[in-house]
């Protein structure tokens, strides 16, 4: 699969690709989406052969932030991001792959917050930092041109070391029959009139900016009600979807609220996409100021 931006299934329909409902009942893997930040990406550099870290600039296609020595992270990067990178350079473990993960924290602490969800491990953590590994790329060529693999779940489990702590929770779906309500979609999505490619990027521009609000959309508030009231329906099966997930990661919290976690990643039929519940997460992610 391309090294793309992960998507909210609802998204995906607004310009009449309907595969997502055949991955909605696909036999997907699960992995938990953990709220870290900065993402932190490492391995070996296929161009070298040397062990790197940085960002997801990495993948840029141009002004590649690749850093293979503590000197290149002080040429890419600045502040809080350097000092991250800094301390993944000296106690990440080496890998021949490429690696990306969320970064949780330094060690010394039960709880943290590295973005809008608070995490609780049930003991002091030992370890210099806390990385939450989650997809693993390969290249034919450089680094541009990385492809994703798999998520971590199904591909490598990382074992904790004397410097590192990798959170890598395990994740499930319980069984819930959604064959009624795809059906449904499938019926709905004959009525509707889908939106061109640069409608419908207008559209998730709208649609989100109603979310961070704490509104719901109402289909009234657009031209295109009825693709709007297709939207909420295929919302709703990821909602269902998303509330047959469960984990055996770290305790969650967001505002003092115990949750699931800001939510999964699903791979199945070639596709990849987030089953997160947007009214809660991305609404406090917003108002909290996280990515203003």
């Amino acid at each position: 699969m391309k090294n793309t931006h992960l998507q909210h299934p609802e998204d995906t329909i607004l310009t009449g690709d309907l595969s997502v409902l055949d991955w909605f009942q696909s036999d997907m893997s699960l992995s938990v989406k953990i709220d870290g930040a900065p993402a932190v990406v490492w391995g070996t550099d296929p161009a070298t052969g040397t062990f790197f870290v940085g960002t997801k600039s990495v993948f840029n296609k141009k002004k590649i932030m690749i850093a293979h020595s503590h000197e290149e992270i002080d040429q890419f990067y600045r502040g809080n991001v350097a000092e991250i990178l800094h301390a993944c350079f000296t106690n990440l473990p080496h890998h021949d792959g490429i690696v990306q993960g969320d970064f949780i924290g330094f060690g010394g602490d039960d709880t943290y917050t590295p973005n809008t969800i608070t995490y609780v491990f049930d003991d002091i953590i030992q370890q210099n930092i806390i990385v939450a590994p989650h997809t693993l790329y390969a290249t034919d060529d450089e680094m541009k041109d990385a492809y994703v693999i798999n998520d971590m779940v199904d591909i490598e489990v990382f074992e904790d070391t004397e410097c590192c702590k990798f959170v890598q929770p395990r994740a499930w779906k319980v069984d819930k029959d959604l064959s009624d309500v795809i059906g449904f979609a499938r019926q709905m999505s004959q009525l509707v009139t889908f939106a061109e490619p640069l409608e419908a990027e207008k559209l998730k521009i709208d649609l989100n900016k109603c979310i961070r609000q704490g509104m719901l959309p109402e289909p009234e508030m657009f031209d295109n009600s009825r693709l709007i009231s297709f939207w909420l329906l295929v919302k709703s099966i990821k909602e269902d979807m998303l509330n047959t997930c469960r984990n055996n990661g770290p305790k969650a919290y967001i505002r003092d609220r115990q949750c699931g976690g800001e939510g999964y990643v699903g791979i199945g039929n070639g596709q990849m996409h987030k089953l997160v519940d947007r009214e809660v997460f991305s609404y406090n992610n917003f108002s909290m100021g996280v990515g203003k």
